[in-house]
């Protein structure tokens, strides 16, 4: 519960926690909060990838933007934490904050900001918290089958390409993602299109562009047309600037936008009145930025982007976002660029939200208070690594416990060279029971290629690219296996997606979320819940086999060899098993066999998987 707002320079208080514990919380001054408290765990803060437990770290709540291996940084942060006695905490600031988590834990704050203080058990507080900001969407039924993605589709040709290899190989697919599929300029202008350049608030229809001369989309609309008709959804690539263009590529649309987004103040500005430019060495140098907090910018901005939904988008992969570098900065609505570099992303994100309909969809990297109402969250950009594999699913954890309900990343990392046949593997397995599976890749021979080379001819992460990459064709019905298995949990991820918007519980959630009072799970990292009814302990060390796994009390079953264990106890998983993952004893879950949806109990499961 919200046991009380503080709003005082000036406050001491002695707080009743659950298990009869208290926590002294004292701010003697404006700037700094101090809390005497027992405990042994503390989460949130945004997705963290260093660490799910962040006692005896110094966080700094601060969005930054950084190409793979983020250690202690993050695109998505939260002014949140809750600890394992039952105390939460929210800063109601836009600023950043700095918050030492040692025995005593003490927070410099901004002396404007009100405080949030909750009571109660990690799920409680947690879904108090999530109150406190819009009520999260429930991403279509689509948006929880898989998702794949290559930066190098660039062309119809490209997205034919694909589906005839997902009829051939066999495998099911919910969601395209487009990337290169703009002028890469305007980005809301299919590549190749003529038409006749506007500088106007009004958008473009479809009919205004002319593709018969295009050698990249020859008919977008038929396009999706066909990739409906076939079951398939297709989302498209966005980043929020105007922007600077290349010196040796020029776009008419472009400058005539930046031109009116000057005359209109459309764009964040400097204090000069000037816009601000994204500086020299960062992603989009030189580029503008659109205000979002100006209701004309969202009014210019969506217009212009109105004919795709129009001709049948289904969302946006919302990028980026992590784009004020100074504090000199100023937004329509006051907000300066102390406050802008936290919640600029934020901001973007919430326009698109707004944009969409219920049955479209959002994939962002970037987050601040509040990103729980603006699902899908994904992990950004991480390098083919095994190390990396663990920061993800510490991000995911982390996330949950910030009070993000939907969270993603890429199979297997998307940057570098390609991953090995085992990480790949290892990937793909935990990503079947996360909230959103999905494959991508850079650039062929990498975005930055001079700090981190990719494939050079084909860096495309799909499975049957890495099977060829490795000259290891059987590996292509392996990872059918789990693409399929993924399609059969449907019902049963769609239902726990449901419960996750009705109760503010997320999907994915550390063991300590759901059994708070049981020590052992405190600092446990590498299993999770994924809904109300599966445990699961994917293998995160190269060509592991078995691993111990501790279970929380009750019974619990093997999901594919139907297994009984006992809980509140270590056990070294199954090696007969295809992956320790576990079903709780008095579960029924459903589950899609052979086209229709059953319910099946834990020790049915093997007979099914």
């Amino acid at each position: 519960m919200i046991f009380e707002k503080i709003k005082e320079q000036e406050y001491q208080k002695r707080i009743p926690l659950v298990n009869g514990l208290h926590a002294q919380i004292r701010r003697t001054e404006a700037e700094k909060l101090v809390i005497d408290i027992p405990y042994q765990g503390v989460y949130g803060l945004g997705e963290k990838f260093d660490a799910v437990n962040q006692k005896g770290k110094t966080v700094e709540t601060q969005v930054i933007e950084k190409f793979c291996n983020q250690g202690n940084i993050s695109y998505c942060v939260t002014p949140f934490f809750v600890t394992d006695s039952g105390l939460g905490i929210y800063f109601n600031t836009r600023k950043k904050t700095v918050i030492s988590l040692q025995d005593e834990i003490i927070c410099e704050i901004p002396k404007e900001a009100e405080v949030t203080v909750f009571t109660g058990s990690i799920g409680e507080i947690i879904q108090d918290y999530v109150g406190l900001f819009q009520k999260p969407k429930l991403p279509p039924r689509y948006a929880f089958g898989i998702w794949v993605s290559a930066n190098h589709w660039n062309c119809e040709a490209d997205v034919d390409r694909l589906l005839a290899e997902l009829e051939e190989y066999r495998f099911p697919a919910s969601v395209i993602v487009l990337e290169a599929w703009s002028d890469e300029a305007t980005f809301y202008i299919w590549n190749g299109a003529e038409y006749k350049p506007e500088k106007s608030k009004e958008g473009f229809s479809y009919e205004d562009f002319d593709f018969s001369n295009s050698p990249y989309w020859k008919d977008p609309k038929g396009m999706i047309e066909r990739l409906h008709e076939k079951g398939k959804k297709l989302v498209l690539w966005q980043i929020p600037v105007f922007k600077g263009m290349e010196p040796d590529r020029t776009s008419e649309q472009l400058d005539l936008d930046k031109e009116y987004a000057i005359e209109h103040g459309l764009a964040v500005l400097n204090k000069d009145g000037t816009p601000y430019e994204i500086p020299e060495g960062n992603w989009f140098e030189g580029s503008y930025i659109p205000d979002f907090t100006n209701e004309k910018t969202r009014e210019f901005w969506f217009r212009k982007r109105q004919y795709l939904t129009d001709m049948g988008v289904d969302g946006f992969k919302t990028d980026g976002g992590e784009f004020i570098y100074s504090k000199d900065v100023i937004f329509s609505d006051g907000t300066d660029g102390e406050e802008g570099k936290n919640q600029y992303c934020q901001d973007y994100i919430n326009a698109y939200s707004h944009f969409i309909t219920e049955d479209q969809v959002l994939f962002s990297r970037a987050g601040y208070a509040g990103a729980s109402g603006t699902p899908i969250l994904w992990a950004g950009d991480h390098q083919s690594t095994n190390d990396e594999l663990k920061n993800a699913l510490r991000a995911a954890l982390s996330s949950a416990m910030s009070g993000i309900l939907f969270w993603s990343f890429d199979i297997g990392g998307f940057a570098g060279a390609l991953p090995s046949l085992d990480l790949y593997r290892r990937s793909t397995q935990m990503a079947v029971f996360t909230p959103v599976m999905q494959w991508h890749s850079e650039p062929d021979g990498g975005q930055f290629r001079e700090l981190m080379p990719g494939a050079e001819d084909n860096n495309e992460r799909s499975p049957w690219n890495i099977a060829m990459a490795y000259n290891k064709p059987e590996f292509i019905e392996e990872m059918r296996y789990w693409h399929m298995l993924r399609e059969a949990l449907l019902p049963y991820i769609y239902e726990s997606a449901q419960t996750a918007v009705r109760e503010s519980r997320p999907m994915m959630r550390p063991l300590v979320f759901d059994y708070q009072a049981d020590r052992a799970v405190t600092d446990i990292e590498d299993e999770y819940l994924f809904g109300d009814s599966l445990l699961v302990a994917p293998f995160m060390e190269e060509d592991q086999t078995s691993r111990k796994v501790y279970l929380p009390e009750g019974k619990w079953h093997d999901l594919f060899t139907g297994k009984c264990y006992e809980g509140k106890k270590w056990h070294e998983s199954d090696r007969k098993s295809r992956l320790p993952v576990y079903i709780k004893a008095d579960a029924m879950i459903p589950v899609d066999h052979n086209g229709k949806t059953i319910m099946v109990k834990g020790d049915d499961t093997k007979d099914i998987f």
